[in-house]
């Protein structure tokens, strides 16, 4: 079973009805490591070997976060800057992550129609998320689609709860290694056909 790191990171983790519900799903599933950046790092002084160390025990790493101004909050992109160093995540000596599978899981207050060439943002979720594409190829990892809840300001209690039972169906998927066939075309992995809702 692959082991799976969720970097998450949120400022105002106490006041998201979304990521507490999808959070309440996973955090204690086995083989998940739960690691709230902003708890860990109030002060933003991120212990990099310890991170490097959590890094290398986990084949799976996802980042969890609010997609903030169209990218993700500070510590998280602090994380990224400090942890993810040349000559260990990437240049010629930087092998420590190659092989390894990454991803984003995001939740937007607007809705997935807003995030495209006609829509208020002019461009899609995954164009957003191009930076985080290149680490990871920079890195040697696979970077796949993003499991992305949509539209959160307005979505009902009932649709988060089928979103949250969508990530753990996730999780269970990935420790099992997706088939890459079933992801090929989806821009979101919330549509792979394992993990669509009525």
């Amino acid at each position: 079973m692959k082991k799976i790191l969720i970097l998450f990171s949120h400022p105002k983790f106490e006041s998201s009805r979304a990521n507490a519900v999808l959070i309440d799903h996973i955090k204690d599933k086995e083989g998940v490591t739960f690691h709230d950046l902003y708890e860990q790092y109030p002060d933003f002084h991120i212990d990099v070997p310890a991170e490097k160390a959590l890094l290398q025990q986990h084949d799976v790493i996802i980042w969890h976060h609010p997609l903030y101004w169209y990218s993700c909050p500070p510590l998280m992109k602090q994380w990224i800057d400090m942890v993810l160093e040349f000559n260990w995540a990437y240049g010629p000596k930087g092998k420590a992550l190659h092989s390894k599978i990454c991803l984003n899981v995001i939740t937007a207050g607007g809705t997935r129609d807003l995030y495209c060439s006609d829509g208020t943002n002019s461009f899609s979720v995954n164009e957003f998320l191009r930076p985080f594409e290149q680490t990871a190829n920079l890195c040697g990892m696979t970077f796949y689609p993003p499991f992305a809840v949509m539209g959160t300001h307005r979505l009902p209690d009932d649709s988060l709860k089928k979103h949250a039972v969508q990530y753990s169906a996730l999780i269970d998927l990935l420790q099992q290694d997706i088939n890459l066939g079933e992801i090929k075309g989806c821009s979101f992995l919330n549509d792979i056909p394992h993990l669509k809702t009525e």
